[in-house]
């Protein structure tokens, strides 16, 4: 059976995108968050909201 992406409904700080990537991937949100925030940092900002916004958009929600 495939595993399949959704935003976390429980793991969640805004829109539950990087907590779902870290239940997708076994891996700690946080790292993920940490990732976000450099990233961000490094192309000034913009680009990382946007790609996040269009994450949030197009990534079901997980159903509790």
């Amino acid at each position: 059976m495939r595993k399949k992406m959704y935003r976390s409904a429980s793991n969640r700080m805004i829109g539950g995108v990087l907590g779902g990537l870290g239940e997708y991937f076994d891996v700690d949100p946080t790292l993920f968050r940490l990732g976000f925030i450099i990233l961000a940092l490094v192309t000034a900002v913009l680009p990382c909201l946007l790609g996040y916004f269009l994450a949030f958009l197009i990534i079901p929600e997980q159903k509790v």
